[in-house]
């Protein structure tokens, strides 16, 4: 049961991009401007994230902790966690912005499931 969550919340499925008005972040500065004092939230599956910038990511997902590295890497944010002690694997990640308050992570520099979260 839990590994199905786990897919739920770390690939869940967005709609196509098409002229949503989210633009991807190129660049490790702007992405950490974005993130800077900030946590990403997931409402809908419960997810809360800090993504601080010495590589460290902490959080949680329906009661369970999400620990883990990030780096970045020739435009994409790169990752390895566990959540509740099972690993997800490394997986580089395209990301991209909506405003100052959004952010889309899209696994496989792009190409695959994208999940959203709210920056407060």
């Amino acid at each position: 049961m839990k590994h199905a969550i786990l897919a739920l919340i770390f690939a869940t499925a967005a709609a196509p991009a098409a002229a949503d008005s989210y633009v991807p972040v190129k660049d490790q500065a702007t992405f950490l401007s974005l993130v800077d004092g900030k946590q990403l939230r997931n409402f809908f599956y419960g997810v809360r994230l800090n993504v601080f910038p010495n590589g460290q990511i902490d959080g949680s997902a329906v009661g369970w902790g999400i620990e883990g590295t990030w780096t970045w890497q020739d435009g994409y944010f790169c990752r390895e966690m566990s959540w509740g002690g099972d690993p997800i694997p490394y997986n580089c990640q395209l990301v991209e912005a909506r405003g100052d308050d959004r952010l889309r992570f899209t696994v496989d520099q792009g190409a695959g499931d994208s999940a959203s979260f709210r920056l407060q």
